[in-house]
């Protein structure tokens, strides 16, 4: 009987082990804890978070990602990239423009009020804004976003059953 509680225990810290690694370096879970990305998302949805995409392939437009709120790194925010580098932005009149094309962006919840930019987002940098234009904190507020902040990409709710889905880029 020792033996086989051994080989459980022995079995359980391995498998402890192997989930950390993979939370640290590959996906982890995150709850959303504002409203600035509703309709997308909604406080208390939970999303899991691939960590290690990016290390493949650049950021595209559109992807929804978790940052670290580069005010307070201990702080998460999840926001969607609408520029990247290079890109031109501007927000004129409730209208979202990235190299001087007015983009549709079906997913926010109403028209950005004020205007913003023009803009360009610099090298190693992208633009983030909440999907809920006008109650979100993001790159308006605090510039630019450093790829080095992007803690991974937002791939899918699974909490509460009735909102999981997969969450595509929307550009």
């Amino acid at each position: 009987m020792g033996r086989s509680v051994w080989e459980f225990f022995k079995t359980l810290i391995i498998a402890f082990v192997l989930a950390q690694l993979i939370m640290v370096s590959v996906a982890q879970a995150f709850q959303v804890e504002q409203y600035s990305m509703e309709p997308t998302l909604l406080p208390r949805d939970r999303v899991l978070v691939d960590k290690f995409f990016y290390r493949l392939r650049q950021p595209r437009h559109g992807d929804v990602i978790v940052l670290r709120y580069p005010l307070n790194t201990q702080r998460n925010y999840i926001k969607r990239i609408i520029g990247l580098p290079g890109d031109v932005l501007q927000i004129k009149d409730g209208k979202l423009y990235v190299n001087d094309r007015q983009m549709s962006e079906p997913y926010i919840n109403g028209p950005p009020q004020g205007n913003y930019g023009p803009f360009t987002v610099p090298e190693d940098s992208v633009f983030v804004l909440g999907d809920n234009r006008n109650n979100s904190e993001d790159s308006r507020a605090f510039g630019p976003l450093k790829k080095e902040f992007i803690v991974g990409q937002a791939l899918l709710i699974y909490w509460p059953i009735p909102h999981a889905r997969i969450l595509m880029p929307s550009h």
